[in-house]
């Protein structure tokens, strides 16, 4: 959300979700795209002056995390790294390490 004027977190129910800084440069990148893409299909003067001062402007945006999904993710991430470390484990048995 581009929340120029720092006051999304009054208008949103922070009962359900988390708001945090665009840090990630994935999130990053792909908030520029998208904002490109809205650019290039509507020909948006808030796009184009957001794009326009990308360095300054990507400042003030805010990811909306709803807490759930957050949680659906970590979960992910966790059984990822389990199954790495299984398959790991796997692979020095199997080469006699």
């Amino acid at each position: 959300v581009l929340d120029e004027d720092g006051t999304f977190s009054e208008r949103c129910n922070p009962g359900l979700v988390d708001l945090e800084p665009l840090q990630a440069e994935a999130d990053v990148e792909e908030a520029k795209t998208l904002i490109e893409k809205h650019l290039r299909h509507t020909g948006s003067a808030v796009a184009e002056r957001v794009l326009g001062s990308w360095q300054d402007a990507q400042n003030a945006f805010v990811k909306v995390m709803p807490r759930d999904y957050k949680r659906v993710l970590d979960q992910r991430k966790t059984v990822r790294r389990a199954a790495y470390a299984a398959d790991s484990v796997l692979e020095q048995a199997a080469s006699g390490g």
